[in-house]
């Protein structure tokens, strides 16, 4: 957990990286059906290693990207007072490389902006990276935009 001062103190920084994590042929198979987005190229590992470039099945970019929010839990340091993070969106998203099935991926965080609003509210802004294990290219980019909300509770014992 980090006070206001020490985020402040951060920016510019690295502030966590995750653990490295499976992306399974399931967990493409299940995104796949959430999004209705069925594709061979992410859903048929016969057709895609026949037909596609990648020599198989490749994640969905909005995959990769919503595994954000678990890395970010597991990897960056909670605000001392807040007790709500909340996605505000992103300024810039690239999907530099494809993201087999069965490979491991990792997100690196970097501080890239901190405000903390008269409300109380924190803006929490990262340079975020997805890496591919043995890849020199990442599997994407991101400037995200989050906000850090205070408990808001009253007359709470």
């Amino acid at each position: 957990m980090l006070t206001i001062d020490e985020a402040r103190a951060l920016v510019g920084k690295e502030v966590g990286l995750s653990s490295w994590r499976v992306v399974s042929q399931e967990m493409i198979d299940k995104f796949a059906d959430a999004t209705d987005d069925h594709q061979f190229v992410h859903t048929d590992p016969e057709r895609a290693a026949a037909e596609s470039p990648y020599g198989g099945t490749i994640a969905h970019g909005f995959l990769s990207l919503s595994l954000l929010s678990a890395m970010t839990f597991e990897a960056v340091p909670s605000l001392e007072g807040m007790t709500l993070g909340v996605n505000f969106g992103f300024e810039r998203i690239r999907f530099v490389a494809p993201v087999r099935s069965g490979a491991r991926i990792r997100a690196r965080f970097v501080l890239a902006h901190f405000r903390l609003r008269p409300s109380g509210i924190a803006e929490i802004n990262h340079d975020v990276t997805v890496e591919i294990e043995n890849s020199p290219r990442p599997a994407l980019t991101a400037y995200w935009l989050t906000l850090a909300m205070p408990d808001r509770r009253t007359g709470a014992d």
